[in-house]
């Protein structure tokens, strides 16, 4: 039997009608409701037709310019129409999309550019300067350039802009034999800790996880969903956007997640689902104008990155009590969903992770790889097609994370009777003081108990007697006054002694990555003089 008879081989008919890869899911929603509306942003409104068009003929513009499958492209941008359709057509192609943190300066642009051995980049206009620099560095000449119009500057010498790609051409993408578990994404984990790790994502990867998001979120094709965190981290992309166009959803593209330019939205586009980590949740809590606009539409609120504080939970019960919010906990190796906390359970098992997704078996093990029972602490592993495929150009690494035939998270955490997990920390966010071991997160639960506290994030600081010390960066409420005493207190007559932070910060602000996530590493560094003020 030759090749193309072969119906396991990916150029055969076989395979060719059973295929069921990221393009071929927007080519089938566009068949099944082409006249829905697919993706508003700005004055922008594209129908799926429009969209899968749009796409289409994108990923010619981009096989044009010298773009094959399995090539890595890096894309650099906020979030706009261009971001949704520059990623399904590099999809279409069978081409690698490498999204970009906005946040990274030109040294660490040019780490991912070297490290993905990326073909060139796709780039804001406002960012081109910076990535000239990274692409300089990393040594990456020629290839494709691609300007992504958001101010409306005209493109630099060299530059070619997107919109046009999308606007004309050819109108049936290229043919390109792409498999289930062909490389699609090389998403880069938010390095809080280290030099970021390239997880390669496939279809299956994606289309698993999409399926889980969808059936145990509760999500629907009459969602209007805002998307406002950015589209370049997983969250955002993978566990929203990929599904509400597997759906045939609305999808109201913002370029960031501001308080004001939110609730707007909200209230005009009656907008009925948003995701957001707690620190959007409680910023638009906070802002003047939520009690002001018409939340009404809105039914279905997610959040993650970390727990939702209990005080929080009870405040956004009482102020949006039509909204059922669920708890996505996940990570970026996980495509990234790996577990979800349902609405019945969010208070009565508050700052749980919730069970294991549909397309996943989440245990917990010892030390040596071994089960634990149900209330041990241990790392968090799982089993899913959600896994990525590996670690790109790190065999080591795979080999480590996928060591026993689990996936290990680096989380620490624990599962109760009924199967439930709790996330203690992560391993690298665990104090060790004076012998004991103190989760930063029941810590901060603790902390959020106080009158006033807005946010807060507990970390160690290196001490001269007891190895590290508990301490705490708290964020007052406006208007709120808070001593570093009160706090101390506050938590001495609730904690174990050694759980007590011995310092407390006040500050205007949490250092955070564009995904809301708080970046411990920076406090440990900021603040590690307070133990020893003069060393």
């Amino acid at each position: 039997m030759g090749r193309g008879d072969d119906p396991g081989h990916v150029g055969s008919p076989t395979a060719r009608a059973r295929r069921h890869t990221l393009g071929d899911l927007l080519h089938r929603t566009a068949r099944r409701c082409p006249d829905r509306l697919a993706v508003i942003a700005g004055d922008t409104r594209l129908t799926y037709a429009e969209f899968d068009l749009a796409v289409n003929r994108t990923a010619c513009a981009v096989a044009d310019r010298g773009v094959d499958k399995g090539d890595r492209v890096a894309l650099l941008s906020h979030n706009g129409w261009q971001f949704a359709v520059l990623s399904f057509a590099l999809a279409k192609l069978g081409a690698v999309l490498v999204p970009v943190n906005f946040m990274f300066g030109p040294d660490e642009v040019a780490y991912l550019l070297h490290h993905s051995g990326a073909v060139g980049m796709l780039v804001e206009d406002a960012l081109v300067p910076m990535a000239e620099k990274a692409l300089a560095a990393a040594g990456v000449r020629g290839g494709i350039r691609g300007w992504i119009s958001l101010t409306g500057a005209a493109p630099a010498p060299g530059w070619e802009a997107v919109e046009p790609w999308a606007r004309s051409g050819t109108d049936v993408a290229p043919e390109v034999e792409v498999a289930d578990d062909d490389p699609l994404r090389l998403m880069y984990t938010s390095g809080t800790e280290s030099r970021p790790k390239g997880a390669l994502l496939t279809s299956r990867s994606l289309l698993a996880q999409y399926v889980s998001c969808i059936v145990d979120g509760g999500m629907t094709g009459d969602d209007v969903e805002v998307h406002s965190l950015p589209m370049y981290h997983c969250a955002q992309l993978d566990c929203f956007f990929g599904p509400d166009v597997y759906l045939g959803a609305t999808s109201v593209i913002l370029p960031g997640p501001d308080p004001s330019a939110l609730l707007r939205t909200i209230g005009a586009e009656r907008v009925t689902k948003l995701f957001a980590p707690p620190t959007v949740w409680i910023s638009l809590l906070r802002s003047p104008e939520f009690d002001t606009t018409d939340l009404s539409p809105l039914r279905k609120g997610y959040y993650g990155a970390s727990a939702m504080p209990v005080e929080v939970l009870r405040e956004m019960q009482r102020r949006l009590p039509e909204v059922r919010l669920w708890n996505f906990y996940g990570q970026t190796e996980m495509a990234p969903l790996a577990t979800i906390l349902s609405p019945e359970d969010q208070l009565t098992h508050a700052g749980s992770a919730g069970h294991a997704a549909l397309n996943v078996e989440t245990a917990v093990v010892d030390d040596h790889d071994r089960l634990v029972p149900a209330g041990t602490v241990g790392e968090i592993v799982h089993r899913s097609p959600h896994a990525m495929l590996a670690y790109y150009r790190d065999e080591e690494k795979t080999a480590e994370a996928f060591r026993h035939g689990w996936f290990h998270s680096g989380d620490l955490g624990v599962l109760d009777a009924d199967g439930r997990l709790s996330v203690v920390d992560r391993k690298k966010d665990m104090i060790k003081t004076g012998g004991e071991n103190v989760a930063s997160r029941e810590v901060e639960e603790v902390v959020y108990g106080v009158d006033g506290v807005a946010e807060v994030a507990v970390f160690g600081v290196p001490h001269p007697n007891w190895v590290e010390a508990v301490s705490a960066a708290v964020v007052p409420k406006p208007g709120a006054t808070i001593s570093p005493e009160a706090v101390i207190a506050h938590c001495r007559g609730l904690l174990a002694g050694f759980k007590v932070p011995k310092y407390v910060v006040v500050v205007d602000a949490l250092p955070k990555n564009p995904s809301g996530k708080i970046l411990k590493r920076d406090l440990r560094d900021t603040h590690a003089p307070l133990a020893n003020p003069d060393g």
